[in-house]
């Protein structure tokens, strides 16, 4: 029977674990680093967290090529519009662009993004461009397979005010636990700190990255029980 290998000409999909969180200074942004074939990982480390602007950055999930090719358009847009006005871009500017080629090619693309970055006028924020084109300015928002899993420890977990060290853990934790329960995302974590300061990023190893479920012991399987047969009877006489 003739092996079908229609998965070996997928297109490349960041089937991914996406988050952009708001603190107190500025903003964070997480990744995993895992890109797929089909079932077939092509990349293990690659970068889904791309710059726009000195101060703008963009989370990249769903079709690579999609979100890449959204990514360089709005990169030379920007270059322009700074050259024209004489100043840096908004992190607004950068996501309404993003929103307005998401939405005119909704038919087209498979790309979910997240902008977020930091400008003189309204500090640290954050644009969540899910698949349509929808902006969305949010304190937080997760993007990718990933994402599905994530919501509900966010709901939980983020909270207004955060340091820049308590964000960041929460960054890493949750990529942590998407990387933990959904097949299309691994790898290592990446993250990018954005405020008045400039921008750092930070790298996290995967074997590194805790795992989220405790060891159970070695013990006898049902099966290996009844192979050994019933217990001997003792005569407690």
């Amino acid at each position: 029977m003739e092996q079908d290998m229609g998965w070996m000409n997928s297109p490349h999909s960041m089937g991914t674990t996406i988050i952009a969180v708001q603190y107190k200074d500025g903003v964070i942004l997480g990744a995993d680093s895992r890109t797929t074939t089909g079932v077939y990982v092509a990349n293990r480390a690659s970068d889904k967290i791309t710059q726009l602007t000195d101060n703008v950055y963009i989370c990249r999930s769903g079709s690579a090529a999609d979100s890449q090719i959204v990514s360089d358009y709005v990169r030379y847009f920007l270059h322009q519009h700074t050259i024209q006005l004489g100043r840096p871009a908004t992190v607004k500017t950068a996501a309404k662009l993003v929103r307005e080629l998401s939405y005119q090619n909704k038919s087209y693309l498979e790309a979910g993004l997240i902008v977020a970055g930091w400008d003189k006028y309204e500090g640290g924020s954050v644009y969540g461009i899910p698949l349509g084109g929808t902006l969305l300015r949010l304190p937080f928002t997760a993007g990718g397979s990933g994402s599905t899993y994530l919501y509900g420890f966010l709901d939980q977990a983020w909270k207004d005010g955060l340091t820049k060290e308590e964000a960041e853990e929460l960054v890493v934790k949750t990529v942590s636990l998407a990387i933990a329960r959904d097949g299309g995302s691994g790898g290592v974590v990446r993250t990018v700190i954005i405020n008045s300061e400039g921008v750092k990023r930070n790298f996290y190893a995967g074997d590194a990255l805790p795992t989220w479920y405790e060891e159970i012991a070695p013990g006898i399987s049902p099966l290996e029980s009844l192979l050994s047969g019933p217990a001997p009877m003792v005569d407690t006489r």
